[in-house]
């Protein structure tokens, strides 16, 4: 029910300001972001931004997974907010039904018939070009029979999506979870 109230969330948003959104800096081809000139919670430009986000649903295969998409409004927002890029570090964890996301464009067709190809590889392109950490967890891979010769070339296996949250919190990631 979370998951259904974001996406309407994400929806009503993107309709409500649709002439406001602006490319970002950072991935100007995705995560486009709106400026908020009255903010009163002031965004830390001096802070080390350690961010890992928890991706474990694909909502349409057909587009791009509109939780990823959300890194690159995090870089690209918070770049035009006056934090420099180098201080903004951020990893992805892929499980759930969100794993077969990270395939390449070839199995990614033969895993969904109706796409020629996988419609988040520019944007794994970009966000591992702006260093984000791309992981995918190899229990889940197992379970949907990913093989990894079969995924992106920028992601990496992870024992476990658990393995990967808690090592990256323990070295100071702060988990966003939808």
């Amino acid at each position: 029910m979370k998951k259904l109230i974001l996406l309407f969330a994400i929806f009503w948003i993107n309709l409500s300001f649709a002439q406001q959104f602006e490319a970002g800096n950072v991935i100007p081809e995705y995560g486009k972001t709106i400026t908020v000139p009255h903010a009163e919670f002031k965004v830390d430009t001096n802070l080390a931004y350690k961010v890992v986000f928890d991706i474990d649903t694909n909502f349409d295969p057909a587009e791009v997974n509109k939780l990823v998409e959300t890194a690159a409004r995090f870089l690209n927002m918070h770049e035009k907010a006056g934090v420099d890029p180098e201080n903004m570090h951020l990893a992805l964890v892929f499980h759930g039904s969100a794993t077969k996301d990270v395939l390449n464009d070839a199995s990614y067709s033969q895993a969904y018939p109706e796409t020629e190809k996988n419609p988040n590889t520019a944007l794994f392109h970009a966000l591992a070009n702006a260093g984000v950490e791309l992981i995918v967890c190899g229990q889940s891979a197992v379970h949907h029979n990913v093989d990894p010769e079969n995924i992106h070339k920028d992601i990496k296996f992870a024992l476990s999506a658990m393995t990967a949250l808690v090592q990256l919190q323990a070295d100071d990631y702060h988990l966003i979870k939808f």
